[in-house]
């Protein structure tokens, strides 16, 4: 990290395994995973640089998953052992990013993101409120795709918008398919076609021209070889003088090369005015047949008050409306068509609620054992399935969150349950749940434990120390239990250089850890009951 927000210069390694970073409030802990967010393509502005800098850089390297290797291949990027993601950020907002040195677009790092980190963000609780989130985790627990449904749904919706439309203008259509084929009988008459209109223009000056055209060619033939003496003769003569002398003087080369040219295009163009005037005849029947087709076309043009060359386009464009006017008075295809998109859609929602009633179940009893663990024993987590009046995109059915926080209450909402600790903990229970199923690499929880504490706390360690054990797992906390459980510790500390704040952020270990265990368990880090109670959760 470089000149980013409080942190003026920061490189930092993090180790396999769960890895806590604790300090005071206020001193930069989330900064770290704001900024790690940015690489990833998080939305960036000006208020990211720090104070007197001109701009903030970031930049990841991962260990490269093999399964990206397809789409960074695709994307034009380099392959390597390592995945660097770049980004900067300058005082006007204005963003750059690079993927192993490549210049990349956000769009690019966001689909990265998905694959190498999953962030749960202490304030996950509230998504369990919403109908989409919900959704989502359920989707994402169940690996269901809803793409086909999201498909169908669309294509349904616009046949049945169709259908609706086309009944209630059945009337107004009736007459717009009559006035357009009126309008296309008129121009059947004259049947234009494309590009005709100025070669019929050109036939016509042709015809309306005939004499004047072989009066001109005639003259041009007996200036060029029947008059004495004529244009062919002089060049015949000019170069039969220089040929003579061209054996004395080269120089002469080139202008008896261009003569020889020009004698050759005087006999070609004598050639071809020759075929011309005994070809060319007037036509007076072809002519008359002309002034008539193109006083049809003008007489059509006004009345539509169109240019002559668009009535050809003009002629097409009604057709092409007359077919879907047609089409809209067919109510019976329409019927069809709705039935099928029907058909399809259906079959789609079918397959999702297959697949949701299957999932529900099994992330229930997984979230709830969970629970227990976290100081709900006796509660219960359930997901429930309520179908909708109407299918959506997503599907037919709504999902929600109950809970029941102990034993012998009905589940409720998550929304309705009263105590902000047990929200917390059932959405870290959920996190804990579906983190385990996850694709990538990395696990980052950013506070995911406020709310809590106790033993309590010390059990969200052990399940978080657990994760790092298949994954490399990042936590912020505040729990001096959490922290104990971690196998590396970071330290973010706050110093003030000069007029400025800056954060900075260091490994710890033995005395230090135990020093800063002692002050997140809310005594004085030099005083011996907390330092003994911070060893012995270090111990434990």
């Amino acid at each position: 990290m470089r000149d980013f927000v409080i942190v003026q210069s920061l490189d930092l390694e993090l180790d396999q395994g769960f890895c806590v970073l604790t300090g005071e409030t206020g001193a930069g802990k989330s900064i770290l995973i704001d900024a790690l967010q940015l690489a990833l393509g998080a939305r960036a502005d000006s208020g990211v640089v720090r104070e007197g800098a001109s701009r903030c850089e970031i930049a990841a390297e991962f260990d490269a998953p093999p399964g990206l290797a397809t789409w960074l291949e695709e994307q034009g990027f380099p392959l390597e052992d390592s995945l660097l993601l770049r980004r900067t950020v300058d005082t006007e907002g204005r963003s750059r990013a690079w993927i192993n040195g490549s210049a990349a677009t956000v769009a690019q790092l966001k689909v990265l993101a998905s694959e190498l980190v999953d962030i749960h963000g202490q304030h996950a609780w509230q998504s369990l409120t919403r109908a989409d989130a919900v959704r989502a985790l359920l989707d994402g627990y169940a690996g269901i795709d809803t793409s086909a449904a999201a498909q169908g749904w669309a294509q349904w919706r616009q046949c049945r918008k169709a259908l609706e439309s086309a009944t209630e203008r059945q009337n107004s259509l009736q007459q717009e398919s009559e006035r357009l084929a009126w309008q296309i009988g008129e121009l059947d008459k004259l049947a234009p076609q494309a590009g005709e209109w100025d070669e019929l223009n050109g036939q016509h000056g042709r015809l309306a021209n005939a004499q004047a055209l072989q009066d001109a060619a005639q003259a041009a033939v007996a200036a060029l070889d029947a008059t004495e003496p004529s244009a062919g003769d002089l060049i015949h003569r000019a170069l039969a003088a220089l040929q003579a002398q061209a054996h004395i003087e080269p120089d002469f080369a080139g202008p008896v090369e261009a003569l020889e040219a020009a004698l050759a295009q005087v006999q070609d163009s004598v050639h071809s005015l020759h075929q011309y005037t005994r070809h060319a005849e007037q036509d007076p029947s072809r002519l008359e047949a002309l002034d008539q087709r193109l006083s049809l076309w003008l007489s059509l043009a006004r009345r539509y008050r169109r240019p002559p060359e668009e009535l050809a386009e003009l002629h097409a464009q009604w057709k092409a409306e007359l077919a879907q006017v047609d089409q809209a008075l067919d109510l019976a295809a329409l019927q069809q068509a709705e039935r099928q998109a029907w058909k399809t859609f259906d079959s789609a929602l079918q397959a999702l609620t297959k697949k949701r009633q299957q999932a529900a179940p099994r992330l229930s009893q997984a979230v709830t054992e969970t629970m227990q663990t976290l100081g709900l024993q006796g509660g219960r987590f359930e997901v429930a399935l309520q179908r909708l009046e109407e299918p959506q995109a997503h599907g037919r059915e709504q999902v929600e969150f109950l809970v029941a926080g102990h034993a012998g209450v009905t589940p409720r909402p998550v929304g309705k349950v009263a105590s902000g600790g047990e929200l917390s903990r059932i959405a870290l229970a959920i996190s804990v749940v579906t983190s385990r199923l996850g694709q990538a690499p990395t696990l980052i929880f950013d506070e995911v434990d406020s709310g809590i504490g106790g033993a309590v706390a010390h059990t969200v360690g052990r399940l978080l120390r657990q994760l790092g054990q298949d994954r490399q797992v990042l936590s912020v906390t505040h729990l001096a239990q959490v922290a104990a459980c971690a196998d590396h510790h970071l330290l973010v500390s706050k110093q003030q250089s000069g007029q400025q704040t800056v954060s900075t952020v260091e490994a710890i270990a033995h005395e230090q850890r135990i020093r800063e265990l002692a002050r997140m368990l809310g005594g004085n880090e030099q005083s011996e009951v907390s330092l003994a109670h911070a060893r012995e959760l270090l111990a434990a």
